[in-house]
């Protein structure tokens, strides 16, 4: 690894090694992944890292290309201590809102958990369930923090995953490309086909009249 990786990483690490300082050493970092698309769930993630752990190549998961993304994925989750999964489908973001969809997928991944977390790093979100584990949420976690970071790029890659099969399953739609998201090419085919079962209807049901 280079030494301007090396110092990038560290640099990220900042958080975390000031809880490992005060003996914190299980620090679980959460991230979400498609609160903004009209369709397909909102996924979340909690990465808990060994201490001091730098993985090459780790950053907020939208500065990282698709491919880069699925290597530190298969890294990731090969080297931490435990790693969790929340995910919150359509119908319950229109039943209950994006915002407080996102919290549950949050609380869930936190759950998934096999490693109790003794603090927890959010990205930004200051309303979830920790099950009274000690929190902090940071502005632009993903960028910060490297267990967020990291969780940032689990619950994309995971996401992903899942549209793609969506597109298997819907191939009109051409999800596979923006992964729900509202790209001209996707409101076009909304128009053209209406919203199928994944489509969220608070989020898209305008672009189907």
């Amino acid at each position: 690894m280079k030494e301007e990786e090396i110092e990038r990483l560290t640099k990220l690490s900042e958080y975390e090694r000031e809880l490992n300082g005060k003996g914190y050493k299980f620090i679980a970092g959460i991230d979400e992944a498609g609160r903004g698309p009209l369709a397909g769930p909102v996924v979340a993630a909690a990465v808990i890292l060994p201490e001091g752990c730098l993985i090459e190549g780790v950053n907020d998961s939208k500065k990282i290309s698709e491919k880069k993304r699925e290597k530190l994925y298969d890294e990731i989750t090969k080297k931490a201590v435990a790693w969790g999964v929340g995910i919150v489908d359509n119908n319950v973001i229109d039943e209950i809102n994006i915002l407080n969809a996102t919290r549950r997928a949050m609380h869930m991944a936190l759950l998934d958990l096999e490693e109790k977390p003794e603090y927890v790093l959010i990205d930004a979100e200051k309303n979830v369930d920790t099950n009274g584990i000690p929190f902090l949420p940071i502005i632009k976690g993903d960028a910060l923090s490297i267990s967020i970071a990291s969780a940032s790029i689990i619950a994309k890659v995971t996401r992903d995953r899942m549209m793609k099969q969506y597109d298997e399953m819907f191939p009109m739609y051409g999800f596979e490309k923006h992964k729900g998201y509202g790209t001209k090419a996707h409101i076009e085919a909304i128009k053209k086909n209406g919203l199928c079962m994944i489509h969220r209807k608070t989020f898209s049901e305008k672009f189907a009249k």
